[in-house]
């Protein structure tokens, strides 16, 4: 799998000495570090992961972002507005704050957990890129937080504001970010945030647009976006929008959340009330290559060494060899409902919903736990994220930077 890398070629805020984490799921999108980063420490104890700096924040899901010497975050304040703060990366001093009006109240089952940010900022080392509830996307000034443009597409566009607010995070290239929004899948020019094409308009389940974040990669020679609506897979064309190949993919009320992953020329996702599925994208389009019962929920799985790590909807980690199919194993320990997890060489750092961190090693033959340490207890369903020896962890109501030695 070549994934893109271009966000580690961008120039950083003032040169930051170690890693920058500038969209979901880390520099490479797939949460794991790249990079030849040096092994991480055997223990994870509260010796040896100092506290440097926390922030108060109020309520959100929305991930911390690290770029240069800044700290971004999102965060719904009152249930009224939507807050991005910049910290100072190495004391946690507040540097700029921007604010507006933006809540949406989500329906039924997905109340319980609240009505905050849930789509994770891009920062390309100049602009951080937004996406707000009401399926506004803003595109800010990294240095100043001053707003560079700002679309709303229901009011552009009279699309519908999606019922669970806007979910997807946004995807960075070169010239462009690619994100699901307005109904569709865009690409959208950094410059001045208009739409350069606009892909799987409508493929929307009863509840609106996706749940999803694209991912990228080179399935058979062919470089593509890959993405999950609520009803399917699909493989499209960066330059031009073209769909190169698309399939139904089962969920209840299409709850397709996982971020899609590519395993050589394959694509494997999970989902609830649907299962897993693999597909063999060729000149056929996707063909199915495996599906299973075992249900996804909103944790997105790391891949070591041809193995799928997945924390499913029954709470439990579990080990899939797609080339044999078949699941390996599966964890007896319960965790919570959400796991986030960054893998470095064969070691698995995974931040549990519940406020644990949890180091383990990837083997094929068992769960492995090597440590884990309690680091809030408070819900934690933010993306942890890993930068050189820095981990930063965001609960439901503040930010806390460590240093692992």
């Amino acid at each position: 799998m070549r994934t893109l890398l271009a966000p580690l070629l961008l120039a950083p805020l003032l040169g930051a000495a170690t890693p920058d984490w500038p969209e979901w799921r880390g520099p490479t999108r797939d949460g794991n570090i790249h990079q030849g980063a040096a092994p991480w420490p055997g223990r994870l104890t509260k010796e040896n992961l100092h506290k440097i700096w926390s922030a108060d924040l109020a309520e959100g899901y929305s991930s911390p972002i690290i770029s240069g010497n800044r700290v971004f975050t999102v965060e719904t304040r009152d249930k009224k507005n939507e807050i991005v703060r910049a910290f100072d990366r190495k004391t946690g001093r507040q540097l700029w704050e921007k604010a507006w009006a933006g809540s949406v109240k989500v329906p039924f089952f997905a109340r319980k957990n609240g009505s905050w940010v849930r789509s994770t900022p891009a920062c390309d080392g100049k602009t951080l890129y937004i996406g707000g509830m009401r399926d506004v996307l803003v595109a800010l000034d990294a240095s100043t937080g001053e707003q560079r443009w700002r679309v709303d597409f229901p009011q552009a566009e009279q699309t519908a504001r999606p019922q669970f607010g806007f979910v997807c995070s946004p995807l960075l290239a070169k010239d462009h970010i690619y994100v699901q929004v307005g109904s569709a899948l865009r690409k959208i020019r950094k410059s001045d945030g208009k739409t350069v094409w606009k892909a799987l308009e409508d493929d929307r389940a009863m509840w609106g647009e996706a749940f999803s974040s694209p991912s990228r990669s080179t399935l058979n020679g062919k470089d593509q976006i890959l993405v999950q609506t609520r009803m399917s897979l699909a493989g499209v064309a960066p330059d031009d929008g073209k769909v190169l190949w698309s399939t139904p993919v089962k969920a209840f009320r299409g709850m397709n959340i996982l971020t899609p992953t590519a395993i050589g020329n394959n694509v494997f996702t999970a989902t609830y009330g649907g299962g897993v599925f693999y597909f063999k994208v060729g000149g056929q389009g996707a063909v199915p290559a495996w599906n299973d019962k075992l249900e996804g929920y909103m944790s997105s799985p790391v891949v070591i060494d041809g193995k799928i790590y997945l924390h499913g909807r029954d709470k439990r980690l579990h080990c899939l060899d797609p080339a044999a199919k078949k699941i390996l194993w599966t964890s007896k320990e319960k965790f919570g409902e959400y796991w986030s997890m960054v893998a470095n060489r064969k070691r698995v750092l995974a931040l549990d919903q519940k406020g644990d961190l949890i180091l383990f090693e990837a083997a094929p033959t068992g769960f492995k736990l090597i440590d884990r340490l309690e680091v809030n207890k408070r819900p934690t369903w933010a993306h942890v994220a890993v930068c050189g020896s820095e981990v930063y962890i965001r609960d439901l109501k503040g930010i806390t930077a460590y240093r692992w030695e």
